[in-house]
């Protein structure tokens, strides 16, 4: 009996070392890979040599325990925006906000996390891109901002994608998506518009006086053309020219009264006793 617990015991122990053994192997083995996912990519720090300028792209990797460790960088375009405020170049304050899409420059991701680390972007695009906007809009009145946007707009991207190229960053697109005027901008513009309403409604003024001008002088000369020729009309036939424009206002006098109701024409002397019947000798 007592052999027999021996062997159990010892088999018992060889069973614990095989699985310790096990163990040990599968942690040490687990310790030594790493995975890397699409759209990403891992920088290697070694204890002994720093970062190393290999970049390892997706899939399952090795690497020696406790000597080096991974750092996964995600490689996709993402999407910043920041807002800024920046001076006109005739002293107007103008918000603008900016929206950027990014990436890292996969060939120097070594060279980004010794530099910046693994929040490069939150680091570097909102600094340039503030710079950037208050030297590009410095260089435009506040109305250009408006009535000239696709050339500011294409300053401000050629600007801000020179500037991330010196720090490894990509940019695949860079947009002004919001542009706001201070109140006094906004005043200024109300204060123009009445202005030029006011201009407008004065050379309506000054206009119509020109044409109220030119008008009298015309009429003027036409009444001038016309006494001239009744006085040569006059001269060559005597009165009888006045005499026959008297008598065809005295008919148009006399028919305007007859076409009265309330008005009778009753004319002088002898003839007016006729027609109310009167006789002045009963």
């Amino acid at each position: 009996m007592a052999g027999g617990g021996q062997a159990a015991v010892s088999f018992l122990t060889r069973i614990a070392k095989v699985a310790a053994g096990i163990g040990v192997a599968a942690s040490v083995g687990s310790a030594s890979l790493y995975t890397v996912d699409g759209g990403e990519r891992a920088v290697i720090f070694d204890r002994l040599r720093g970062v190393l300028p290999k970049t390892e792209a997706e899939g399952t990797h090795f690497l020696v325990p406790i000597l080096q460790k991974p750092f996964i960088f995600d490689i996709r375009t993402r999407p910043h925006s920041f807002s800024s405020t920046s001076g006109t170049k005739d002293l107007q304050m103008v918000s603008l906000t900016l929206r950027v899409l990014s990436r890292p420059d996969v060939d120097r991701l070594p060279d980004i996390f010794n530099s910046l680390g693994l929040e490069y972007d939150e680091k570097v695009l909102p600094s340039i891109g503030n710079e950037v906007l208050k030297a590009v809009v410095a260089q435009f009145n506040a109305d250009q901002l408006l009535t000239e946007r696709p050339h500011v707009s294409a300053l401000v991207r050629e600007s801000l994608t020179q500037r991330a190229r010196e720090f490894n960053i990509v940019l695949d697109d860079v947009a002004i998506t919001h542009l706001a005027y201070g109140p006094e901008f906004a005043q200024a513009v109300e204060k123009k518009q009445v202005a030029q309403q006011e201009a407008e409604r004065s050379r309506f003024l000054v206009a119509r006086a020109d044409q109220e001008r030119r008008a009298a002088i015309v009429r003027a000369e036409g009444e001038s053309e016309a006494a001239r020729l009744i006085s040569e009309a006059t001269t060559t036939a005597g009165n009888g020219l006045i005499e026959l424009r008297r008598i065809e206002a005295a008919k148009e006098i006399a028919g305007v009264l007859a076409r009265t109701p309330n008005v009778s024409y009753i004319p002088g002397g002898d003839n007016g006793q006729m027609l109310l019947g009167l006789n002045a000798a009963r």
